[in-house]
């Protein structure tokens, strides 16, 4: 019988709780909410079972072979002849890591006792377009508020609104979201923060869109991959976020973007890009739009993949990141002289 249990969205929370404590780790699939747990009954544990399992997993269940361009097929054709009775642990887990990295894929990891295999070249290959030194000693100079999980203060002698949000695994309640809406209901425009945000949970995604909309809203479609054929999924089910709240924020927003935005935050940016009052000003987000599943191999290992496909309303599949409306990095001039390239062109667009 398989078990299934779920998760949050994003490679942070995930990867922060097995760096911290391997021996709890399979927890943390019965104390989150996304992400599903498959794990198969007493198979044969050899290596070259645990590959096979491995690879017709990853064959069967993951999604976006076409669109990362990936012959998975090749891909087993170069490394199975590695993997013979001898094939210690160490051995069997550099062959299975390099497999995944192909995937370049956020969602995809490989979890041992020992290690846990990564890709993270969708923001590693990138440049960093955020600042924490610079934002902290130039913009927000002590004068932010921190009202929960929201860092936020005035900009442009009270005209401009700025809002901070780290981590959608961070919860934001009701009540922050409440004052600061209503904190900037008087100003011009507002800016939405979310460089280096590497996702967490979606509700969190709901509850903040909530508040910039008036009216029950097609945010994305989703569909779940359900066959062993590349092409194999569940018809696209439409995602609507219905507005909340006793305040709402319907003046024009920019939200700022870089390549570590992930995951949820994905989520979040493809959601705000289809309201007539905001532009998303920076880079691509760094994708990862499909929900993460796991499955257990025979030696307890897990695999981690995206098990889903993400549409925006307009059809652009999400996995490979969000497009900005206006493309701009931190010019290294900028940075130099202590300026935050994108959120300066955001205030000039607001002004």
């Amino acid at each position: 019988m398989k078990k299934i249990v779920k998760s949050k969205r994003g490679p942070s929370v995930f990867l922060s709780f097995w760096r911290k404590n391997i021996i709890f780790f399979l927890l943390i699939f019965t104390l989150s909410s996304c992400e599903k747990l498959l794990i198969s009954g007493d198979p044969v544990n050899t290596p070259q079972n645990n590959f096979e399992v491995f690879w017709n997993t990853i064959n069967e269940k993951y999604p976006f072979f076409e669109l990362k361009k990936v012959n998975w097929d090749s891909v087993k054709r170069v490394w199975q002849p590695r993997v013979v009775d001898t094939t210690n642990d160490v051995q069997l887990f550099r062959v299975m890591d390099s497999m995944l990295y192909n995937l370049k894929d956020g969602h995809v990891n490989l979890f041992g006792a020992f290690n846990f295999s990564r890709n993270w070249e969708w923001y590693l290959n990138y440049p960093d377009n955020f600042n924490e030194n610079i934002l902290e000693r130039n913009y927000l100079q002590g004068q932010q508020w921190y009202t929960g999980a929201l860092v936020n203060r005035y900009l442009d002698s009270n005209r401009i609104g700025y809002v901070r949000y780290e981590s959608f695994s961070n919860t934001i309640s009701d009540f922050a979201i409440d004052v600061v809406v209503s904190r900037f209901q008087n100003t011009k425009g507002l800016i939405i923060d979310v460089r280096n945000n590497g996702g967490g949970a979606s509700n969190n995604v709901d509850k903040f869109v909530s508040r910039f909309i008036d009216k029950k809203t097609l945010v994305w479609k989703e569909a779940q991959k359900n066959g062993p054929s590349k092409n194999d999924l569940t018809p696209y089910i439409d995602y609507y976020i219905e507005p909340a709240g006793t305040r709402k924020y319907l003046k024009p927003i920019i939200l700022l973007t870089n390549r570590r935005c992930y995951s949820a935050t994905t989520l979040f940016a493809t959601a705000m890009r289809n309201l007539p009052n905001v532009r998303i000003l920076g880079d691509f987000t760094g994708g990862g739009g499909g929900t993460p599943t796991s499955s257990q191999l025979p030696n307890g290992w897990i695999v981690r993949y995206s098990g889903t496909v993400t549409l925006a309303p307009d059809g652009l599949n999400i996995e490979n990141g969000v497009p900005p409306t206006i493309r701009q990095d931190i010019s290294k001039t900028d940075e130099a002289a202590g300026k935050d390239s994108i959120l300066e062109r955001a205030l000039q667009l607001l002004k």
